[in-house]
């Protein structure tokens, strides 16, 4: 009987080491094949980190006409704006900033200058304008208009922090 038993040991010990090393081998070669182009794949079941939050977000408040900018939540900016006049319509929404350009002629009305553009949604941004007597009031066709330095400040703060880290809110 003992030797059936030493037998039994014997061959369970041998079955469970044979397995154990199957599945380190399996584990090894996993890892392997995970590997690509020198960089380890992430794992299926891997959770992503979140996105951080948006450093430079713009409200513009068509209402009021005017736009308030904050830097990681501090206040930065506070200016008075131009947005659409009657017959045309700035977009409501949230946008991110798509395109800059620090000297810019509109295609669309006359070569009209647009200092300081930070373009949000195709061909509508934010930018300067010489009309500075109409700001505060509806007179563009769509864009948001500012002053010039205002514009050439909030054009600065979205090129330093990353047009991906910018939202633009407009309501």
């Amino acid at each position: 009987m003992k030797r059936i038993v030493m037998a039994f040991m014997s061959f369970f010990l041998v079955f469970a080491l044979a397995a154990a090393s199957a599945e380190a081998k399996a584990k090894h070669y996993s890892y392997l094949n995970m590997k690509h182009d020198g960089a380890i794949k992430r794992a299926k079941h891997a959770r992503r980190a979140p996105a951080p939050p948006p450093i430079v977000v713009a409200r513009i408040n068509v209402s009021s006409q005017t736009m308030s900018v904050s830097v990681n939540g501090w206040p930065e900016g506070y200016w008075r704006v131009s947005t659409a006049r009657a017959g045309y319509s700035t977009p409501r929404g949230v946008y991110r900033a798509q395109r800059l350009a620090r000297v810019y002629y509109s295609k669309k009305y006359d070569n009209a200058p647009m200092p300081n553009s930070v373009f949000f949604y195709g061909g509508y941004a934010i930018h300067g304008t010489g009309h500075i007597s109409q700001l505060g009031r509806p007179a563009s066709h769509g864009c948001i208009r500012l002053h010039p330095s205002n514009a050439a400040a909030f054009f600065d703060m979205v090129q330093r922090h990353g047009m991906s880290r910018t939202r633009i809110i407009i309501g």
